[in-house]
């Protein structure tokens, strides 16, 4: 097996690619590991012209690739997965290198997008059949019939987050393929691999010249970007501030945002047994350090009802120091670093103001260099930012509550709504929340934390707009059509 120094070499410049061809620009950025500093590699940066070549090229091939054939598109897709189960863990141990991910967690990574352009495939090859409508419900419409399809809205700007650099990558590739409209990708620039990975294998497939390019430019240079009228759409995951940024930039395009969250998971009274209460902690506690915490849907309150509070938080507790914090590259580390130093102090910061404010630390705590050790806070003052905000690290607050509807009522006590875990064993309960909870997603029985990526995934209030999920996205990027044909023998 690899160590962490045998994963990808550094020495090489990568290149971009450019209208579905590699490219070298006048500029190069390093991408080090944030475990140990060490250089991972370095990538090519477009020029300005470069970048105008790429927009130009997918405006221009914009309606040859809508005309190109599902099944040509759906063997792309279908390559793209096969290639990427044959270099899952070459894929891995990149995804770990540049992102600090702990490779088990890469590896589950690589096997969602697997998933994602599986699926991508299987729709590509069902999507938009049509449905016809007869129109002689009313005197006026008599032998006329409404058939509706779906057609590209134009040229896609995807913008993917370091967090998971290849699968947020696959979920704005993917759909876009599948749905036949070119894709300008811009990987994050903290971890750029995984995205010129991706685009190494795309080149691999029949797919039209100028229908896809992998561009890694600065964060500065993607206001043009955002404004420029040939990339009609823009699918964006990343900060709420960004994203909110980015739809005052350009009201008019059609904008999804896949934004922040500070996920809650509900521990109702039913939830009651010595199974049930370890179950949820080792859940709690594995979903609030996976990733660092740097998941959008990471765990982040713990909302207990007070008869299983006392017996719950020191399970909790016990789990989370369980957490193996170490070298990403090592199989038995379940939480590496965080992306840099700067977000682990930054992190480190937050815990401290509510330690001063009236928190009580009942584990962790600790920092050392990008890692912040897993931590667990009770009896948090309303207003510190751990209580409010997105913490995107290894940190969980733990509260008590009486009663379902005021559990309720503090999930949505936020600003955010991406999604919320309840444990219950009450259907009815289960109910009640799907109607309750402000978020986009509603988890029964388990925590916030779960996704398939064949599902409608979103949120509401300042967790974003918009639904990414395979087909989803595909309606996304796409707007109905309808013709009405006359004079028919219905």
């Amino acid at each position: 097996m690899p160590t962490s120094h045998d994963t990808p070499a550094a020495a090489a410049i990568h290149a971009f690619w450019l209208a579905g061809r590699q490219a070298t620009g006048e500029g190069t950025l390093d991408v080090t590991s944030p475990w140990d500093g060490r250089a991972v590699g370095t990538v090519s940066v477009p020029s300005e012209a470069q970048v105008e070549e790429a927009v130009a090229a997918a405006h221009a091939v914009r309606e040859e690739f809508a005309a190109t054939p599902a099944h040509v598109r759906a063997a792309a897709l279908d390559h793209v997965s096969r290639r990427l189960v044959e270099r899952t863990e070459e894929i891995a141990r990149l995804i770990s290198a540049e992102n600090g991910k702990p490779v088990k967690w890469a590896r589950g990574e690589v096997g969602r997008a697997v998933s994602v352009f599986r699926f991508a495939a299987e729709e590509a090859r069902r999507f938009n059949g049509g449905e016809a409508q007869r129109l002689d419900t009313d005197a006026g419409g008599v032998g006329r019939l409404a058939l509706t399809r779906r057609f590209p809205r134009g040229p896609v700007l995807g913008i993917a987050p370091f967090n998971f650099p290849l699968n947020l990558c696959a979920h704005k590739v993917a759909p876009a393929i599948a749905v036949g409209t070119p894709i300008i990708l811009k990987p994050a620039p903290a971890t750029p691999l995984s995205g010129l990975l991706l685009g190494e294998l795309l080149a691999e497939t029949e797919l039209p010249a100028g229908s896809w390019s992998v561009l890694p430019v600065g964060n500065d240079r993607m206001p043009s970007l955002v404004a420029d009228e040939r990339l009609p759409v823009i699918s964006f995951t990343g900060s709420g501030p960004v994203g909110w940024s980015l739809l005052d930039a350009a009201p008019r395009k059609h904008t999804t945002l896949e934004l922040g969250g500070n996920g809650a998971a509900v521990v109702l009274a039913d939830w009651s047994s010595e199974a049930d209460l370890d179950r949820a902690a080792q859940r709690i506690a594995t979903f609030s350090n996976y990733q660092g915490g740097q998941s959008c849907i990471s765990v982040q309150r713990v909302i207990a009802d007070a008869s299983v509070y006392d017996r719950l938080v020191p399970k909790i507790v016990a789990a989370v120091e369980a957490q193996v914090t170490g070298d990403p590259s090592d199989d038995a580390t379940d939480v590496g670093p965080l992306v840099s130093e700067d977000a682990a102090q930054r992190v480190e910061a937050w815990v401290d103001e509510a330690v001063q404010a009236g928190a009580k630390l009942l584990t962790g705590g600790g920092r050392n260099g990008a890692t912040y050790a897993p931590t667990v806070l009770a009896d948090v003052p309303a207003g510190v930012k751990v209580a409010c905000e997105e913490i995107f690290g290894p940190v969980l607050t733990v509260t008590r509550t009486d009663g379902e509807a005021a559990a309720f009522a503090a999930v949505n006590d936020s600003p955010y709504g991406l999604q919320a875990g309840v444990f219950t064993h009450d259907v009815q309960a289960a109910f009640r929340a799907h109607r309750a909870l402000e978020v986009g997603g509603v988890i029964i029985g388990d925590v916030p934390s779960y996704r398939a990526d064949q599902m409608p995934y979103g949120g509401a209030k300042q967790s974003g707009v918009g639904r990414e999920g395979v087909r989803y996205a595909m309606e996304d990027y796409t707007y109905e059509r309808v013709m009405v044909l006359t004079d028919l023998d219905l």
